[in-house]
């Protein structure tokens, strides 16, 4: 049983178009929702995650410590599609499962990639503002968190693969929160320029407030995914692809 109030549907977008691209009202709007939506009960796993990260870069929010959870953010979905090509080998001569497996790597690839633009735009954005980052804290540290969550996304996925979306899903809904309450709380971002350096890749937004909305959205949409994907867990019992005329 999930402890949220948003719906589990997708909003519509084209097929593999990635999480849709809002306007300034509509990430407005979905900045309230967020703040007066409760957050996941979140399992033992996300709990001793979002603990060890508290300790180590501080319990508010900052531009280092959401550069750090999105170089954490890609690896569940880089452990599933490993898991999904492993899939597609075994099931490869059933053309029709084969498909709907190939639909689901796709889609997982593609929440991967949009990651990695969170990551490339918060990486900017510290550099922009001139903040530090050491070897030990912001390069070794991220890389061994980064290393244990692969793993035990890896091998729940295999052992319980709800439960690998779950904990994603809850990762998700923190991220979620956290940038949604630190655009909030610095209502001065409204007014710093967004830059334009990966605006013909992700989007052209008025104001740094705007673009963190977006990225809070994303990881809306990305949990929502992994709730549904909770239904249907293995890459085999992913639903055929809907057709879009």
């Amino acid at each position: 049983m999930t402890n949220t109030t948003q719906t589990l549907t997708r909003p519509e977008s084209p097929v593999h178009a990635g999480p849709p691209k809002l306007s300034p009202t509509q990430l407005r709007a979905a900045q309230i929702e967020t703040l007066e939506s409760p957050r996941l009960k979140y399992g033992l796993l996300a709990r001793m995650l979002f603990k060890q990260m508290d300790l180590v870069y501080g319990r508010k929010g900052t531009l280092v410590k959401f550069a750090m959870l999105e170089f954490i953010a890609r690896v569940p979905y880089q452990a599933w599609e490993r898991m999904g090509y492993f899939s597609l080998s075994r099931h490869r001569h059933r053309s029709a499962l084969a498909k709907r497996v190939y639909e689901r790597i796709v889609e997982t690839r593609e929440e991967q990639d949009n990651e990695q633009w969170h990551l490339l735009i918060l990486q900017d954005l510290v550099q922009r503002d001139g903040l530090k980052q050491s070897f030990v804290l912001h390069r070794l540290a991220p890389w061994l968190v980064a290393f244990f969550y692969y793993h035990v996304s890896w091998l729940l996925f295999l052992v319980r693969p709800e439960l690998s979306y779950r904990l994603n899903a809850d990762f998700e809904d923190h991220a979620e929160h956290e940038y949604m309450s630190y655009v909030a709380e610095h209502p001065e971002l409204e007014y710093v320029p967004a830059p334009t350096t990966y605006a013909a890749e992700y989007g052209e937004y008025g104001s740094v407030a705007d673009l963190l909305r977006q990225i809070g959205h994303d990881e809306r949409i990305h949990k929502l995914d992994s709730l549904v994907n909770m239904r249907a867990p293995r890459f085999q019992d992913a639903p055929a692809p809907k057709v879009v005329s």
